[in-house]
């Protein structure tokens, strides 16, 4: 007797695993997921010929997984990022059609792993030109989520003042605010991070050196408070909030690159998410 199937899976899960099923493209990714990188980049970090990167590149926006955006810091250049809400309906549709669902283990089921002498907080600096709006936003929204299991900071290279959408988006979402102010990059030169994370494409020119060779994520998005009309700009800043908050779930959910620890995420109630 045939075995009984449910319906046909959807009409991506097929696509889907067989992009999965190449090692290249599998690689590419998953350097993706972390950090956005111009197509060089990308040749160098897999090793392939431009060609090919240009060939499993069209395979990841035809599934609707790849982004790109023209850098503001030099318009001949590209940024390719990935498109994580994507891939996770395609993950949850892969996983459906083979009856798993993903596991989502507690924070405390590695308990028994590393002790308190190695289980220090992540340690991320976000870094933009003016630390205005981006980048505050990337700090707020990263300190609610990891509460005590992160130390995190923003500043900027040409510090001005935190923009009031910015603030207001952030107590829309319960977030405190009261730490928040504009800062200068140079204080924290000399400092140890486990991530520096740079939302804007002039400062990823302009990052300096930092101690212990921290793992460097650049995360290209357009400034949302150059946008001059009021409704726009809300918009703007309520795009780059969610896009912002899905990043940081998922590198909170990467084991801390220091201790190999899981970090216990805080929910975040995400009132005005329609805006």
């Amino acid at each position: 007797m045939p075995i009984p199937l449910d319906a046909r899976p959807a009409p991506d899960v097929l696509p889907f695993f067989k992009a999965l099923a190449d090692e290249t493209r599998l690689t590419i990714l998953r350097l993706l997921a972390l950090t956005d990188l111009k197509s060089g980049e990308i040749v160098e970090q897999v090793r392939v010929p431009q060609n090919a990167v240009s060939y499993h590149l069209k395979h990841l926006r035809a599934l609707g997984l790849l982004r790109d955006r023209r850098s503001t810091a030099d318009a001949r250049d590209v940024y390719y990022s990935l498109d994580l809400d994507r891939l996770q309906a395609l993950y949850t549709a892969a996983g459906a059609a083979l009856h798993v669902e993903a596991a989502h283990p507690d924070a405390d089921a590695d308990a028994d792993g590393p002790t308190a002498d190695t289980d220090r907080p992540l340690r991320v600096l976000f870094l933009c030109t003016h630390n205005s709006a981006r980048s505050q936003l990337a700090e707020g929204i990263m300190r609610y989520l990891g509460g005590e299991g992160v130390e995190v900071h923003s500043a900027g290279s040409e510090p001005t003042a935190v923009h009031p959408d910015a603030l207001a988006l952030l107590v829309e979402w319960g977030i405190d605010t009261t730490r928040h102010t504009s800062k200068s990059l140079d204080p924290f030169a000399g400092q140890a991070f486990d991530y520096i994370i740079t939302v804007c494409d002039r400062v990823r020119d302009q990052c300096p050196v930092f101690p212990d060779d921290p793992v460097r994520i650049h995360w290209s998005f357009p400034d949302p408070a150059l946008v001059a009309d009021d409704e726009e700009r809300r918009r703007a800043f309520c795009t780059v909030r969610r896009e912002l908050m899905t990043r940081i779930l998922y590198l909170l959910n990467v084991p801390h690159p220091a201790t190999g620890r899981r970090l216990a995420i805080r929910s975040l109630v995400r009132a005005g998410d329609a805006s």
